[in-house]
């Protein structure tokens, strides 16, 4: 595809691996954490070169111009050619990674399902006799 041609919007976002599968980048779309030019769109609109993206994955917050259109994903190095990263989003993005090293969130670092020995712990402080 030439890199001038329009691709809807949830092609795109899957194609520069903002998003895994294209059902979950329509449903992005669809539930307003994505802005194409600061106005909420549906997932067949046509992004060109050019064109202004507000993306909310999760907890981060990326402001991208887009540099390329590809309807074929690439690797991830490849990928990051289709779009720049505005330097306030980078900035703010940073300053976010910092925040959460210092003052991380309580309970973060746990995984899965406790050991025997926290659930004794747990019992414990739930029930002390």
């Amino acid at each position: 595809m030439n890199s001038t041609d329009p691709l809807r919007l949830d092609k795109w976002l899957w194609a520069a691996r903002f998003f895994k599968t294209r059902s979950l980048s329509a449903a992005a779309i669809e539930s307003g954490k994505i802005l194409l030019n600061k106005q909420r769109v549906k997932p067949a609109k046509e992004v060109r070169r050019g064109d202004m993206l507000d993306i909310s994955c999760g907890d981060q917050r990326f402001v991208v111009v887009v540099a390329g259109v590809n309807d074929q994903r690439l690797p991830a190095v490849e990928a990051r050619l289709l779009y720049e990263e505005t330097p306030e989003s980078l900035a703010k993005r940073q300053r976010a990674l910092e925040m959460r090293k210092l003052a991380p969130v309580p309970g973060a670092d746990l995984r899965g399902r406790p050991t025997k020995k926290a659930g004794r712990q747990i019992r414990q402080l739930a029930d002390p006799r």
